[in-house]
């Protein structure tokens, strides 16, 4: 069944005029009318078909059967607010307990990842005392006030930074203070933390928290070097504060290897407290806040009743029931480390011939592919990202951009997304770049021919004639690689 009403541009001119500006479209040049979707496929209102490589929220795949039907049963029976007893959302709990350490086993359901992120600093605040938080340069933790005050990517075009936020590096190997050819960066990282501790205790100023994706998204698809999380948990705790673990985007097996991507800074490291959104529901509006029992005892002590309208309603916790049925019995997270996997070595291959890539990096299916002008400089290619995402939005593939620069070609689709997706993404990489090399070359040459019209005749000439040749040489020697790489791979 297809619920489309208007033609495309009507609905296009409806929406300008009845939906905030400030919510904006992907592809807002020429949006996309998607009328229906299934597994990592959407589907416009021609009946064109897309691939999808960026949402994260549909995890287990748009529109499973076993998620629609156990929404429907539980509508269909009841579906009331947590001052009533009912089962969903103690078995729900105790299900994501069993995924977590042990020392995380008190839940709170909330609706959205903002509103479980607000919970979480207002957990270490009434915990700890303190005011101050720490958080990653560039990050984002939602849209409620008092989250944009802790997201350096959303209140530096504000406000500005508050007094009470103190933002440290954030640890990327690749344009960050401290790369990968540091012999620790992890505790490098770590140490631009204990000197922001540091500076805050000289202002008389205490640390609540810190707050920070496991693995930051908006940030660039960033892995964190080895031992950072836990030697950060150490200076902060020492300093009377918790670490806050922002899962919302990569829990739920996305790493695969591991449930949540905070495992992967090893079995001894436990953030205080665990906040997850997004993949959560497969789309309906469901989040949660794991906690320590020391923590929600504060919480508790201070008088007043924690109450969430819809958070853990029966519906909603039979939903997340079904996501963690789907996630095991398909071995979504084996899935995502064969197919993750495989993506990653197409990517790395398409590096070797295209110097627009400067970097692959990534767990499962979380990946992230960044382009620069020159590999040397590792200057940002933003125009160049850009480029991308619109051609291959015109072969039917919807991705993006994430980072400081939007230079960084993001990567996590639903987690049924296949080998043969895989490969389709890469050939279409590898073709679109392709063209943009040629087209690299004929705008240098272009740029050569204004600059030569400055000066007179012999050196226009002489100039063009130079540049024509060595951007001919160095264009035929760089697609002549390709080809012999192409050969190699064929045999």
């Amino acid at each position: 069944m297809c619920n489309e009403f208007f033609h495309k541009d009507e609905t296009l001119q409806m929406r300008r005029k009845l939906i905030g500006q400030s919510c904006r479209l992907f592809f807002s040049h020429d949006p996309v009318k998607i009328v229906r979707a299934r597994g990592q496929y959407l589907y416009d209102e021609n009946g064109m078909q897309y691939l999808d490589c960026i949402s994260n929220v549909q995890h287990v795949g748009h529109c499973h059967p076993s998620i629609t039907q156990a929404a429907a049963a539980q509508m269909d029976l009841l579906n009331s607010n947590t001052r009533f007893l009912h089962d969903n959302i103690v078995l729900y709990a105790d299900r994501l307990a069993a995924t977590l350490p042990k020392k995380l086993c008190v839940f709170y359901f909330v609706n959205s990842g903002s509103e479980a992120n607000d919970l979480a600093l207002r957990l270490a605040r009434q915990y700890t005392r303190h005011q101050d938080v720490i958080v990653l340069d560039h990050a984002y933790h939602g849209h409620l006030t008092s989250l944009i005050d802790i997201s350096p990517y959303k209140f530096r075009k504000l406000e500005g930074q508050k007094e009470w936020v103190h933002v440290a590096p954030l640890p990327d190997t690749y344009h960050g203070i401290y790369r990968e050819d540091h012999p620790d960066p992890g505790q490098a990282y770590a140490d631009t933390v204990k000197s922001l501790i540091e500076e805050a205790h000289k202002k008389g100023r205490k640390i609540s928290s810190f707050f920070a994706e496991s693995l930051p998204s908006v940030g660039g698809q960033i892995i964190f070097p080895t031992g950072y999380c836990k030697r950060v948990a150490e200076y902060v705790r020492e300093a009377g504060g918790v670490y806050v673990a922002d899962e919302i985007q990569t829990g739920f097996g996305r790493v695969g290897s591991h449930f949540w991507a905070f495992q992967l800074q090893g079995e001894d490291f436990c953030p205080d407290i665990v906040t997850m959104g997004k993949p959560i529901g497969n789309g309906h509006p469901i989040a949660c806040v794991a906690t320590t029992e020391e923590i929600a005892a504060a919480f508790t002590a201070n008088g007043v009743e924690y109450f969430n309208t819809f958070g853990g309603n029966p519906v909603s916790c039979a939903i997340g029931l079904a996501v963690l049925d789907v996630l095991e019995k398909e071995d979504l997270g084996g899935n995502a480390v064969r197919v993750g996997g495989h993506l990653k070595q197409l990517l790395l291959q398409l590096q070797t011939k295209h110097p627009l890539i400067g970097d692959v990096r990534g767990v499962g299916l979380f990946i992230g592919m960044e382009l620069v002008k020159d590999r040397a400089s590792r200057k940002p290619a933003t125009e160049e990202a850009a480029h991308l995402v619109r051609r291959l939005k015109e072969e039917r593939i919807v991705i993006s951009t994430d980072g400081p620069w939007d230079s960084v070609i993001k990567f996590k689709p639903p987690m049924c997304f296949s080998i043969e997706d895989a490969e389709r993404v890469s050939t279409c990489i590898d073709q679109i770049l392709r063209g943009c090399l040629h087209n690299f070359y004929i705008t240098c040459v272009l740029k050569s021919v204004v600059v030569a019209l400055n000066n007179d005749t012999d050196s226009i000439i002489n100039v063009v004639t130079d540049k024509i040749i060595c951007f001919f040489l160095k264009s035929m020697f760089t697609l002549f690689s390709i080809f012999l790489q192409d050969i190699q791979q064929s045999l």
